[in-house]
């Protein structure tokens, strides 16, 4: 087999190897910003579980995305519950 090229480190090693996440990215088949919203969902959900209010939960996020609006990622957020069953 040819040698996976790793060039950063894997955003989702909790759902797949390491392995299966290069070979993915090195071939183009990973969406990145998929992966950041993804990330950011989780962070919001961490947040709110911990009793963070929704505005303060979304404010530290942009801290850690300073590149994002505090409306893109409120849209990111709840973008993310509609693509879930209500059993989630």
């Amino acid at each position: 087999m040819a040698q996976i090229k790793k060039t950063n480190e894997n955003p989702l090693s909790d759902l797949i190897s390491d392995d299966i996440y290069y070979l993915l990215d090195n071939n183009g088949l990973i969406d990145q910003r998929g992966v950041r919203n993804f990330h950011i969902r989780q962070r919001y959900q961490d947040l709110r579980e911990r009793k963070t209010c929704s505005f303060d939960a979304i404010d530290e996020i942009q801290m850690e995305y300073p590149n994002l609006q505090f409306d893109t990622i409120k849209k990111i957020v709840y973008a993310g519950g509609s693509k879930r069953t209500a059993h989630s």
